[in-house]
């Protein structure tokens, strides 16, 4: 595989990379995002990274400066919205790390982001980027379901509305979490895909077990976006599949003198959100706990489905006194169906052993799209 580090920083050139993995909610994007930056460090590059959510307090953000690695948050909308608070983050991270590589995380229910963020990006800041293709991530069991191949929970018309027109804009579509279905479910997947979204390269990977990871770094190192004609998207229909999607962000701080489990406390919170939230589609529901002291150690826990189980990522296998639990919920529900199961669930965690205060709580729907620039390119 070629040296990724003779083509972000080439001698004859100063130009930094821009490299933009989005996916919908729940594919698995910060977990590919820090696989990304770890492997890009390796070969001695400097990485920033920017992720984006509709919201403040992120578990994406907390994750990814937990390994280590400069992160800036865009908040209160997605990049297309927020392009000038994008720049700005790639200011700010040049002028404290400057970045050979910046990588970019988008919100999970965005969609033309090649239009309204790397077409601009190119246009106006393209002595200063090389930009990347365009990978959007896929959840199997989710596509599955999205593209007609399994039963299962799914989403309405109009947030499956945003979901494929994420593929449709796509480079490379990369299956993710490949460790979970078996070869012959797995060859469905990327046929279906092929066949309807067929101007992409489908790859599939899994980041746990480190399978199928090098193709896919190839050509975010050594690939360039190629524009081909910008695809129609009904921003009516797109709003309208947002706004049916309920967003929450929570810190919440929990405190037990005689110490408790953390990670079987994010289990019990996540189970509890699940259970009140039965009968509405959840998108994803993360969370991370940070002690209040340690070594800078968290606790990680994921939910993908409503109909799945809540799994681990980071464990704290030694009990802990106190500290900060951040939760970020997205779910095809009312946002205050969401906040109603969040704050019942936070609420039977108090007891005369543990105390738990929320300390931020934020509920919404989000709101119409409207992109600073949106650059047509006709065929």
């Amino acid at each position: 595989m070629p040296n990724p580090q003779s083509t972000i920083r080439n001698p004859q050139s100063a130009k930094s990379r821009y490299v933009m993995i989005g996916g919908f909610l729940g594919a698995g994007k910060t977990t590919a995002v820090a696989a990304v930056a770890q492997h890009f460090a390796a070969q001695g590059l400097r990485v920033g990274l920017i992720t984006n959510d509709q919201g403040s307090e992120l578990v994406d953000t907390t994750m990814l400066r937990a390994k280590g690695f400069a992160t800036e948050e865009i908040t209160g909308g997605c990049f297309c919205c927020r392009f000038n608070t994008l720049t700005d983050a790639a200011k700010k991270l040049t002028d404290t790390s400057r970045p050979d590589v910046f990588i970019a995380e988008p919100v999970g229910s965005c969609t033309d982001l090649v239009a309204t963020v790397s077409y601009p990006l190119r246009r106006i800041y393209g002595d200063a980027f090389t930009i990347a293709p365009l990978s959007v991530l896929v959840d199997p069991i989710r596509a599955e379901r999205l593209l007609g191949l399994a039963e299962g929970g799914k989403f309405s018309d109009k947030v499956t509305y945003i979901y494929r027109k994420q593929l449709e804009e796509a480079d490379i579509i990369v299956i993710t979490k490949t460790d979970l279905l078996d070869a012959a479910r797995l060859v469905a997947i990327g046929a279906r895909l092929a066949e309807e979204f067929p101007h992409a390269e489908i790859l599939s990977l899994s980041v746990r077990k480190g399978d199928g990871l090098a193709p896919w770094l190839e050509h975010l190192a050594t690939g360039e976006q190629s524009p081909r004609a910008t695809m129609e998207v009904d921003y009516e229909l797109y709003a309208e599949g947002e706004a049916l999607l309920g967003w929450l962000n929570a810190t919440v701080q929990l405190a037990a003198p005689a110490g408790f489990d953390a990670d079987a406390t994010l289990k019990a919170i996540a189970d509890g959100i699940q259970q009140r939230l039965a009968g509405s589609e959840i998108a994803h529901l993360k969370m991370t706990f940070s002690p209040d002291s340690g070594l800078g150690d968290i606790a990680v826990i994921n939910l993908v489905r409503s109909d799945f189980v809540p799994e681990l990522s980071l464990t704290l296998e030694e009990p802990v006194e106190s500290g900060q639990l951040i939760i970020n919920c997205r779910a095809e529900a009312a946002s205050e169906a969401i906040r109603d199961a969040v704050r019942e669930t936070i609420s039977a965690l108090n007891s005369a052993a543990m105390s738990a205060q929320i300390e931020h709580l934020e509920f919404f729907r989000p709101g119409k799209p409207e992109p600073t620039h949106r650059d047509v390119v006709t065929a």
